[in-house]
């Protein structure tokens, strides 16, 4: 009984919390407490989020078909970077200080090389997704990788097992769990640094139309985009959680009726 209290609780309280916060907004609007043309009332955004949903579509289509391929992209290199950086000690000596600093570089200020480098189409866009979706994931593999029970593999080891068979038997399945956590947050980086290089140019995309619209100071319509982009991290992020379980079953244990984690 305490667990679905708790469950209930879980789910309950943010939903409480977001709808206080949306009510003094829009309490804050309506008076004049806070003019409209600094912030427009939670009404005003949900309407300019309505009538402009066919072009919200069309340039979400854009920074979604960028973001998949850079995460994609970014989720086999990190695949093959983690894998031979665990194989060769060398090597992860080598990278890892590198993959630190690339990390200190703030993604504003490659956004405008990139363009200067490769245009104003797709291109520099996925470069900056996989730049920023890589490093998080090279590191949680990485991590999943140095946590491998040691004891299984020093058993395969005895058994005569190669070091493709430890790796796929046991280091990639302990890394999942590190793995998804990264993806989890690559997910939401992936939306994030697509619109980002959309800001300094390109034909589509949210970030073309947050500019767009800021120029014309339509705040309403400025809001409605971060309420999508709010939106479309929060549901990538749910994907990935229904992918952790389709692919990590043992994961979720049954017990007494009720999934546990």
């Amino acid at each position: 009984m305490n667990k679905k209290a708790d469950r209930v609780i879980s789910k309950v309280a943010p939903l409480c919390l977001i709808s206080a916060i949306l009510i003094l907004w829009q309490i804050a609007s309506s008076t004049g407490l806070v003019p409209g043309y600094m912030l427009p009332s939670p009404i005003s955004v949900v309407k300019a989020l309505i009538n402009d949903a066919p072009l919200l579509a069309d340039h979400a289509k854009t920074t979604l078909t960028e973001s998949f391929l850079g995460l994609s992209t970014a989720i086999v290199m990190a695949f093959v970077t983690a894998g031979l950086m665990d194989r060769y000690l060398f090597l992860e000596k080598a990278v890892y200080p590198l993959l630190v600093v690339t990390q200190t570089v703030p993604t504003v200020a490659i956004a405008p090389l990139l363009v200067l480098w490769l245009g104003y189409g797709i291109a520099p866009k996925v470069v900056l997704v996989i730049l920023t979706c890589y490093f998080p994931l090279t590191i949680s593999l990485l991590t999943g990788f140095a946590n491998a029970d040691k004891d299984a593999i020093n058993l395969m080891r005895a058994m005569g097992a190669t070091r493709w068979q430890i790796f796929w038997h046991i280091k990639l399945k302990s890394s999942m769990n590190q793995f998804f956590s990264g993806l989890r947050v690559s997910a939401s980086y992936a939306i994030v640094g697509a619109v980002i290089s959309e800001w300094l140019g390109g034909l589509g995309g949210l970030g073309v139309y947050m500019t767009r619209v800021k120029k014309s100071f339509a705040f309403d319509k400025m809001f409605a985009v971060i309420f999508l982009i709010c939106f479309i991290s929060l549901a990538l992020m749910k994907l990935v959680d229904l992918l952790e379980k389709k692919t990590m079953p043992w994961k979720y244990l049954k017990e007494n009726g009720e999934e546990r984690y």
